[in-house]
């Protein structure tokens, strides 16, 4: 144990209680011990008295009987008795007042048997050996009180020292215990509060100071650390705020990327923004053509107060290719624009030469710059595909072209020939023949020509084709007296744009057959999936049919039919339905179904 142990100094304080305490209990004992063999002491002392008497008297009456005997014999052995063995051997006061009382009575006793003493002089004679036997009780009485007072003072100073001893214990454990537990647990609580400046102060090398001085070096050290976790988390929670605005901004570009092709302002937007996300100043968007060796555009941040590439080659730099490389007094950090082989430009980073950007930064420039490449690549292929559809917009109305009014003209020009022989020849009926047929002629091809303008200006736009059926078909219905009717079942069929527009076209033509042929009052539209998720139409009427010459009453809305069928790779059937009426039917595989059968075959 240390020699400042608040153990060991409750362990001395315990010993001296129970020392204190054992030393009054044998004391006491001892004493009372003493005072129990003094009562037999002063009893047999007091006894010397008559037994003097008597046997002073029985010498005198007959000293040679019997009950002298006893009497002598009873008195000596009373004088001999083990109690007065102390007084006997002992040199005190007291013992030397039991000698002499036990020798005066030895003098009387040879006088009283020598006959010596007069039974007139015997109450004289005895007075002085009970003067002392008076005496001797006396002392030993003094002497028993004297110990019973000594057991008294035992006891109470036994009490005021227990009674100081456990005040002091008392005063030592609340001044060096109980006060600095207190302190501590105080402590410990503002310490669990979050007041780590709470410190404890005790002056003693013991336990609790021990205690004290760790609670104190632990409430430095998670001080310490707490101050080091809240500057972390101010770190990182600036960190992640950065992180979040980074996101953020590309999340923005990807976004506006996707709604709409970047113009300049974009690409302006998009530089400052990269710079506010990336902390680099200097930034340099320079777009090119494939075949160009200078930008045709050049985006920096609005701040930029010079042009960083005056004096410095374009060419050279817009095709030096990605990596890191020194300029002048700058360090310069090139991301290429590159997507599928494609070049579109370079993103550029400049910073002092003494210092470079930091991988975080590196990966947000790398980011957006891939970002710009599917965006210009995205812009390329948009327009390529105007272009295409252009091309194949134009294919078609030279297809509708040539298979009706190319038609009917060149069936005119046919007709204007044989005018031209039957006027030379004077032939009446020639004439009236094909005067008649380029009457006939002539307003079919105006027909036609109004359904090809109806059917240029048809579109399928953002609401499908069912909205654009329903409104063709309510056209049709406000131009004629037929009712028309649609059982429409494609909602889970993705079309294709050209598929919904052949499908809208042949689903046309065959209700304006109807409605110049049919000579009906009802049309029913079906358009269904079948059961290998093909796709069914169905077009029926309740009229009188259709002729066996149909091709020669409409052979251009027939050949329409026929060709749109074909190009969605299915085959029309035009039949006299055996009930009564006309009836189209058709059936073709959507492109969607072809590459899901495509791709599994190729898996198999």
């Amino acid at each position: 144990m240390r020699q400042f142990s608040i153990v060991t100094r409750i362990g001395i304080a315990l010993s001296l209680m129970v020392a204190l305490t054992v030393g009054t209990l044998l004391a006491s004992y001892w004493l009372s011990e003493r005072a129990d063999q003094d009562a037999l002491a002063i009893n047999k002392a007091g006894s010397l008295r008559m037994q003097s008497y008597r046997y002073a008297w029985q010498s005198l009456i007959a000293p040679e009987s019997a009950t002298a005997e006893q009497l002598a014999t009873t008195l000596q052995s009373t004088w001999q008795h083990p109690v007065f063995n102390r007084l006997n051997n002992g040199n005190s006061e007291l013992g030397t007042q039991f000698r002499n009382a036990r020798e005066s009575w030895q003098q009387m006793q040879a006088k009283l048997m020598a006959g010596e003493v007069e039974p007139q002089l015997l109450e004289s004679e005895l007075a002085p050996l009970i003067a002392e036997l008076d005496s001797l009780v006396g002392a030993l009485q003094n002497e028993a009180e004297a110990r019973i007072r000594a057991i008294r003072l035992i006891q109470v100073l036994s009490l005021f020292s227990t009674i100081a001893l456990a005040g002091f214990i008392a005063y030592w454990l609340r001044s060096r215990v109980r006060q600095p537990l207190q302190l501590l647990t105080q402590t410990a609580r503002r310490i669990g509060q979050g007041d780590f400046t709470a410190r404890v102060q005790h002056p003693l090398a013991d336990e609790l100071g021990v205690l004290a001085n760790t609670l104190n070096k632990m409430n430095d050290a998670v001080g310490y650390m707490y101050g080091n976790l809240e500057k972390r988390v101010d770190q990182q929670t600036q960190a992640i705020q950065k992180s979040n605005a980074r996101l953020q901004f590309l999340y923005d570009m990807a976004r506006n990327i996707i709604e709409r092709s970047p113009g300049y302002q974009d690409f302006s937007d998009i530089i400052e923004g990269l710079k506010r996300a990336s902390q680099v100043e200097d930034l340099e968007l320079c777009l090119i053509t494939p075949a160009g060796d200078k930008p045709y555009l050049q985006v920096q941040p609005v701040a930029a107060e010079e042009d960083p590439c005056a004096g410095v080659d374009c060419a050279e730099c817009v095709t030096a290719g990605g990596g890191v490389s020194v300029m002048d007094d700058l360090r310069v950090y090139r991301y290429p624009l590159e997507r599928d082989n494609q070049y579109y430009g370079v993103l550029v980073a400049r910073c002092p030469l003494g210092e470079q950007l930091d991988e975080w930064q590196q990966q947000l420039l790398q980011s957006v710059t891939d970002q710009l490449a599917i965006a210009l690549s995205l812009k390329q292929e948009e327009e390529q595909v105007r272009r295409l559809a252009l091309i194949q917009e134009r294919t078609v109305i030279a297809r509708e072209l040539h298979d009706s009014l190319a038609q009917a003209l060149s069936y005119l020009k046919i007709q204007v020939t044989r005018l031209d022989k039957g006027i030379a020849k004077e032939n009446k009926e020639v004439i009236q023949d094909v005067s008649l047929e380029l009457r006939e002629g002539l307003n079919a091809a105006y027909r036609q020509l109004r359904e090809l303008l109806t059917t240029f200006r048809l579109k399928v736009d953002g609401a499908g084709l069912l909205n654009a059926l329903q409104t063709t078909l309510k056209q049709f219905e406000e131009q004629s007296e037929l009712k028309f009717r649609l059982d429409y079942h494609l909602a889970n069929a993705p079309l294709a744009p050209h598929e919904e527009i052949h499908l809208l076209q042949i689903i046309r033509e065959a209700c304006q057959n109807t409605i110049h042929h049919s000579q009906g009052s009802e049309v029913m539209i079906r358009l269904q999936e079948t059961l290998d998720q093909g796709i069914s139409l169905a077009i029926e009427d309740d009229g009188i049919g259709i002729p066996e010459q149909a091709e020669k009453l409409n052979h251009y809305g027939l050949a329409i039919m026929q060709e749109r069928s074909r190009h969605l790779g299915g085959q029309i059937n035009i039949v006299r339905r055996p009930e009564g009426g006309t009836g189209v039917y058709f059936q073709f595989s959507p492109e969607y179904l072809k590459e899901r059968q495509t791709a599994a075959s190729s898996d198999a």
